[in-house]
């Protein structure tokens, strides 16, 4: 499942600003999961430290913006 989403605003001729013509969004995996299934694959401790979450179905990746 893709989490990274990007659409294009819609653009109007009287925008004070300098268009931004793709934005984009992250959907968290948790959205679209229900309750939490029954033996999901877990992380060892110390991964689960590194990732954030103890169980791999949850894991998002984070990038930051770049300056």
């Amino acid at each position: 499942m893709n989490q990274i989403h990007i659409y294009c605003p819609v653009i109007g001729p009287f925008d004070p600003c300098p268009p931004i013509r793709e934005k984009m969004y992250v959907t968290p995996p948790d959205l679209f999961m229900g309750f939490q299934p029954m033996n999901l694959t877990q992380f060892n401790p110390y991964e689960a430290l590194k990732w954030g979450t103890l169980w791999s179905a949850f894991y998002s990746p984070y990038e930051g913006k770049k300056c």
